[in-house]
Parts: structure tokens; sequence; C-alpha cells
């Protein structure tokens, strides 16, 4: 088996189609496609976008032939595999709508997942639903009591009988997708993006931030249920009839070795992933292992979906310069579902720029009042560093706002309000969130806090996160940058968040931190290292709690879910005192020991 080539004699084009159907009727045309990799790193599909093509229009006939009004919806586990490719565009062609379910099982096994896939299937009112063989057990038990047409594997629907006549088709009004966020699972938010939208995003990201050229390739083991995996890995590839290879997401947590052999075998000039990815990559990289990889042709990397740190960039590019890999391949960028992906870029083929802020004064004032490192060192001023996130795509309008809606100049943190033809028309079956985000002419509020310089976006965090500890304003990762700096701790090893103090009247500090360490004695020196810098740094004191591996729990994307990190703190502290829900006072640093038992993740 070979995989499908980096180029052909078809014309590139950018995604300027009206449909996702059109952009996959020209893409056939051509001898690019998708390919797969297992967790040994062989090859064991690849499949041209013309085949991919006839596969989605038989399918699309055999889904029509349920009956399913047009615009009904398809739940479809994702799980990286050629299955969720045919079915996805088989829905597009047969005028119904998937949804990407998450295929992953985290902290609380089977009993968990199974609640989330039955919240989803109600909250999106599936008429049918897919899971592959491994998955499909979950899937029966979560849609049990439904009134569905069909919740079955790849082989039920293969089986179903085609419908004659015509295909419903789509166009550019229809909705293509239902995304649903990495938040609640007990309140799911699904965002609706009709097919002009997201072509729109993808058009913008291939000419303007990705700058995209006919020799481009991509690789990536994001997972499909998340907008980055599924717009950028999926659509963006067929939009831009560019081949694409896949590394399951599982496999790449188990080996992350494995997507870069992927990405130097193919010659992949476009990625993307998280920050914790890159660092993991080298965590579990052997010294010699780069001077046997060829990454020289991956011109762009970008990083995103969570607060971008320099420091484990900095570690991968380092690590990675015998492979060839140029730290100008970074590629900051900001983006969110409910904006079909992407918001900015930084610049192309240049290294990540950083803004040096005065702490203090950003805490106090709210202005991003940029420093000199070298000063601030010398007089012991206190410094925050933020990732440069670019320039906004073309298409999209800004405002930064405070509290009470009004416009603030640059360098003053305030919301992030976006407008642009990329942002979702609204949430499904949510009229009320909706008009809590998506203001009457367009304005989304994204939830986040940024600031704007030279017209360029900083991120500072997500609204939600931020901690007012004695009238200040302090950003979790701000203080979970502090312990990162211990050694033995992890990029993902850390989160930060405030909790009430037993009068409920102040907001305490806590750090919540992973620990491999045995030694009680090394264990309280971390504590101890811990709190006298947070006490130097930032003025204020911090609870820390030592807590054995994969205790912290993460989205179905990987992110850090700082808000169920602080409610599981809560319950392990109620626990300890009784019924109260209220932290007890006082508060006194405590570690948990190390937990030997693992934890399965499947995705």
């Amino acid at each position: 088996m070979q995989a499908t080539g980096s180029s052909h004699d078809l014309a590139l084009r950018r995604a300027d189609f009206s449909t996702l159907c059109e952009a996959l009727d020209y893409a056939a045309g051509g001898e690019t496609g998708v390919n797969f990799y297992n967790a040994r790193g062989e090859l064991f599909s690849a499949t041209t976008y013309r085949d991919l093509r006839v596969q989605a229009l038989e399918l699309a006939r055999k889904l029509s032939g349920l009956g399913i009004e047009p615009g009904g919806r398809v739940a479809l586990v994702a799980e990286t595999s050629p299955h969720f490719l045919r079915f996805f565009w088989a829905c597009q062609y047969a005028g119904l709508v998937p949804v990407p379910l998450p295929a992953t099982i985290n902290i609380g096994g089977h009993a968990a997942y199974v609640t989330q896939l039955r919240q989803l299937l109600r909250n999106c009112r599936a008429s049918a639903a897919m899971a592959p063989i491994d998955w499909l057990d979950f899937l029966k038990e979560a849609a049990e009591g439904r009134d569905m047409r069909l919740v079955g594997g790849p082989d039920d629907f293969d089986r179903l009988e085609p419908a004659t006549g015509d295909l419903a088709g789509v166009d550019p009004e229809s909705v293509a997708y239902i995304q649903y966020t990495s938040g609640s699972t007990r309140f799911p938010r699904g965002v609706v993006i009709k097919q002009k939208t997201v072509l729109a995003n993808i058009n913008d990201m291939s000419i303007n931030g990705l700058k995209m050229t006919a020799e481009d390739r991509f690789g990536s083991w994001l997972p499909f249920y998340h907008d980055m995996g599924l717009v950028a890995f999926v659509m963006m590839p067929m939009a831009t009839q560019r081949s694409v290879d896949f590394l399951g997401t599982h496999d790449f947590a188990m080996r992350p070795r494995k997507w870069l052999e992927m990405m130097s075998a193919n010659r992949t000039t476009i990625t993307s992933a998280p920050p914790f990815a890159y660092e993991l990559s080298v965590m579990r990289m052997r010294p010699d292992s780069a001077e046997k990889l060829n990454l020289s042709a991956l011109r762009v990397a970008c990083v995103g979906a969570e607060m971008i740190s320099p420091e484990p960039l900095e570690r991968f590019a380092e690590a990675m310069a015998p492979a060839g890999f140029s730290p100008t391949a970074f590629l900051p960028c900001y983006g969110m579902a409910e904006c079909s992906l992407a918001i900015s870029f930084a610049g192309l083929d240049e290294t990540i720029s950083i803004d040096h802020v005065d702490s203090e004064w950003m805490q106090h004032t709210g202005v991003a009042r940029a420093v000199d490192p070298q000063d601030s060192m010398r007089s012991g001023r206190h410094v925050t560093r933020y990732v440069d996130c670019g320039m906004l795509l073309p298409s999209f309008e800004v405002s930064i706002r405070d509290g009470s809606g009004n416009p603030l100049p640059e360098r003053h943190a305030g919301a992030i309000h976006l407008r642009g033809p990329s942002v979702m028309s609204a949430y499904f079956q949510d009229e009320q969130t909706t008009r809590e985000v998506l203001s009457a002419d367009g304005w989304l509020d994204t939830g986040d806090i940024g600031y704007l310089a030279g017209g360029r976006l900083f991120l500072t965090g997500r609204k939600k996160d931020m901690m007012i500890i004695h009238g200040r304003n302090i950003w979790p990762q701000d203080l979970e940058y502090v312990a990162k700096s211990q050694s033995g701790v992890h990029y993902n090893d850390v989160a930060a968040f405030s909790v009430p103090s037993e009068d409920g009247h102040q907001e305490r500090a806590v750090m919540v931190v992973q620990c491999r360490e045995h030694d009680q004695g090394k264990r309280a020196q971390l504590i101890n290292n811990i709190t006298a810098l947070v006490r130097s740094e930032f003025g204020i004191d911090c609870f820390v709690e030592l807590v054995p591996t994969r205790t912290l729990p993460r989205t179905s994307s990987g992110k850090l879910a700082r808000a169920r990190a602080r409610l599981d703190f809560i319950d392990r502290r109620q626990a300890e005192a009784g019924a109260s829900r209220v932290v007890p006072e006082p508060l006194r640093s405590r570690h948990a020991e190390p937990d030997a038992i693992p934890i399965r993740y499947i995705a």
C-alpha cells in the first residue's frame, strides 16, 4: 500500500466553493487524499478523494433510505478512522447534519462516558447514530429509550437498502455540522456551523493565515471531535486538494514519536498541536532520536487550543534542531469552535514574539504596560510574558471591551468580541445561551480576555478563570508558571484557581500539583518552594496540594479542565471536613501519596 501523493495536476483552489460537497467534487479530480497510520506507524488505509467521494455518495443513498428529513442529525462517534470520514461526507451529500461525538474515556470510565454520550444524543436530537465496533456498546447503551432510526456500526449502515431518486443535497445556508464545545457535559453546547461559514474560515486561513501552496501536505493526530482536528485536518486539506496523514489520538499519547516519524517520512509541511503535545514529544524521546528524523519540510507547526507558554516550544525546538526543525515554523494562533476555527495567526517564518508586561501594574490596572525584561530583572520588578497571537484574519472585526461593554484602547485588557462571516449562527436549540454571547448585530462575546498592541492580539486568559484576590486580577496560568519552574513538574501537572474562604468574603488561591516524588522530605520542599515563590512574586498566600499523576481532569481535546479541577478539590476537602461545601480554614498545603494504578485513556 502506498500513501496518496503530495502533488498532482489539479489547479489549487483555496476553499472558494459554495458547499463542502462542491469542494469534494473538485478534489476528486486529482490524486491526493487521506491516509491513516496505526500505533506502529504503519500505513493501513490510503484513499484518494476520488474514491472517498464514491464511497460517500454510495453511503449517502443508504442514509437517505432511512427516511430522515433533510437537516436531520446523524451522531458519529469520531474515532480517528476512515469510517468517520466516509460517514461525515455521506451526511453532506444526503443533506443531513453530522454531529461528531467524543471518542475518549477519561477519569470516571464507562459510566461517565455513557452519560456524556446520552446527554449529547439528547441535546442534538439525533435521528441516527454510528460508532465503530470498539465504541458501539457504549453508544447503544447511551441510546437506550431514544426513538432513533438506526444505532449501529458501519456494517449495519452498509447493509441498508439505498434510496432511489436524487439526493437532498445542500446549499450555502445549510448547516454543515454541529460542533460540541469541550465545556460542561451536563449542559452541552452545540455550535451550529453553516456551509458558507466554515468555508469562509478555511478560505481565510488558507490564503492569509497559512499562505498555502500546491506543495503542502498535512499531518495530524488531533481528534476529529475537536474543532482543530475536524476543520483544520478533515475539511481544509480536502477543500484545498491536499493530502493528509492521520495518526490516532490514543496512539500519539502512547507513542508521540510516531507523529514525528510520520511527518518525517511524508515530508509534512503543516501540522498543529496544543503546547502540551510538543512538550510530551520531547519528554518521550531519547536524546539521540532527533538525528534519525527529517523535519526540514515542516514550515508550519501551529500552536493553539490552549494558553500558549513559550517554554515547551523552546524545548521542542532545541530537541528537534538535529532533525532540521526550524523555530520559525511555530505559528501561534487563536481560535474557537464558535468562529468555525481560526481567528488570528502570528507571522509566518518568524520567531515567536513575546510581550513582557509589568505583572503588578497589570494586576491592579488591567493595562499591559510593556517593560524591558533585563531592566526588570535588575530592578526586581516581576514580569509576565504573553505570546503574540498575531493579526486577526482579514474577515474578522475585533473589539476589546470593559465590563460595561465600552471599547478599550490598545494595551488595555478586556473581553474579546468578534464579528465576521465565520462566526456561528447559534448554539443548537439554546436561544438563551445564544443571546448571552451573540448580539443582534453579529458580535460574539468569546469569553476570553486579551489586549491589542500594534494591532496584534495577546490572550491573557478565560474570563471565568480569572482570580480576584485582595482586589487584584491574577491569572491562574501565571501562578501555574511558578510551579512548572520546579524540577520534576511537567507542563500538564498544575492547575491554579481560587476558592472562597471560610467567611465567604474573600478568595484564596489554590494550586493542585501532580507529583511523582515519593520522598516525603522532597515533597515538603516542593510545597515550600512553590508557596515561597508565589508569595515573593505575587504577594499572596497560596495553598498547594500535591496529588498523584493523572488526577487533574482534562477536556476531550486534552486541555486542562480548570473548573472541574476546582470542584474536585472542593469535594476532596469536603470529604475531609464533613458536609460543608465551604473549604475549611485554615488551608494547609498538603500532599497525597503517588498513585500506582494506571488509568486507561482511549481515543
